[in-house]
């Protein structure tokens, strides 16, 4: 997940008001909504702007279709002009990976990164800002608020990790894994590992308050932000050398079986699921009804859930193409998406490699999982149309 920080454009008090409150479905001064100018963050979907709205949303769920598209064909088909970026990564014999322990290693250090960042960044972030009296600043450094999805969010990133070492996506263990391997070898660091792993998902997933964006400040948000620490801290310095010194023998099968049962599979569903949004969006641009906008709120849910079990491996072409930041990018610059929902003026999606690092950014800040997010759900629930 690619985090841009924009935060002064986003300093609105009325929500600074809701944040770390009872768990509430209005923001405190929605009633008094019909007597002001609506904000950035609290536009409501009308007859005045329903062909705009249309439009947004499905110029940004078909970006979202042509970016899986793309990533799934570099892993499938070709890759920089040549072999697929799967077949490069099986024989690994490139500059980028020149033996199966290179490629252990890099599984291993997508792991540490989404694991330290879920803690450090997607929770801690929020957690410290609002710690440091910024509290409208950390309400929207919470990722995915407007539909009140973070924790799962985050449990998926720790899920993506457990993926990764069993070999597997459904939580038995392959034969060919990380954790076969380990677990014959060493059982006691395999328990840690294990341990480690489990605590992460508890603590974000059954201890932490929901929705995230009103207890940023509990107690068990601290907790969850040391378990990602510790998961971090034992899959780098405890794992990863032990994990790096098998034989090359026995560490082929574990990246054929990573590649063929957790990266392709998770990237089919990724697409499929992106697909399956886009048509949710048509369905209801050809027939808007609150029944046809909770449908595409299911679709978002039900895509968003591949992706976020994919952050343990975003490295390879999910990076070099920049297709990270095009799906994920956090948090939004909602006054630019509101600009554009009055202009019309979708070309502001779209980038090139011509362009400098500002100009690229600001455009990946108003298009992807969470551009459509914002124009789906309000204060956690499917926007309402009727």
């Amino acid at each position: 997940m690619k985090k841009h920080f924009i935060y002064a454009s986003l300093a609105l008090a009325s929500f600074a008001m809701t944040a770390c409150s009872d768990d509430k479905n209005e923001p405190v001064d929605e009633g008094n909504k019909d007597n002001q100018e609506q904000t950035s963050a609290d536009l409501d979907y009308s007859s005045a702007n329903a062909t705009a709205w249309h439009n947004y949303m499905r110029q940004v769920s078909q970006l979202l279709v042509n970016d899986a598209d793309q990533l799934y064909k570099a892993w499938t088909e070709s890759y920089e002009g040549g072999e697929s970026f799967a077949d490069q990564f099986r024989r690994h014999d490139n500059a980028a990976y020149s033996s199966a322990s290179s490629c252990i290693q890099q599984i291993i250090e997508g792991c540490v990164d989404i694991a330290t960042e879920v803690g450090e960044a997607k929770i801690g972030e929020p957690y410290n800002l609002y710690r440091g009296g910024n509290t409208t600043a950390a309400l929207y450094a919470v990722e995915s608020w407007y539909s009140w999805h973070s924790i799962d969010d985050y449990s998926n990133n720790i899920i993506s990790i457990r993926n990764a070492y069993n070999g597997s996506r459904d939580g038995s263990v392959a034969q060919a894994s990380i954790k076969s391997l380990v677990a014959a070898a060493d059982p006691a660091l395999d328990a840690e590992v294990q341990n480690a792993i489990d605590a992460a998902y508890k603590a974000i997933k059954t201890d932490m308050p929901a929705p995230f964006r009103n207890n940023i400040n509990k107690p068990e948000v601290l907790v969850a932000m040391e378990a990602c620490a510790s998961l971090g801290d034992v899959l780098d310095m405890k794992l990863r050398p032990v994990a790096i010194a098998f034989s090359e023998a026995q560490l082929q099968p574990v990246v054929e079986n990573y590649v063929d049962r957790v990266v392709l599979p998770t990237y089919a569903d990724l697409k499929a699921g992106n697909q399956a949004l886009h048509n949710a969006v048509l369905a209801f641009i050809a027939t808007p009804s609150d029944a046809n906008m909770a449908a595409c709120a299911q679709a978002w849910l039900d895509a968003r859930e591949p992706w976020e079990t994919s952050e343990a491996f975003l490295f390879g072409p999910v990076d070099a193409l920049n297709l990270d930041p095009n799906m994920d990018s956090w948090p939004l610059d909602q006054d630019q998406i509101v600009q554009i929902l009055t202009s019309g003026s979708f070309d502001d999606l779209n980038w090139n490699d011509s362009q400098d690092d500002d100009a690229i950014e600001a455009a990946q800040s108003v298009r992807g999982f969470h551009t459509l997010e914002y124009l789906i759900f309000k204060n956690g629930k499917a926007r309402i149309v009727e």
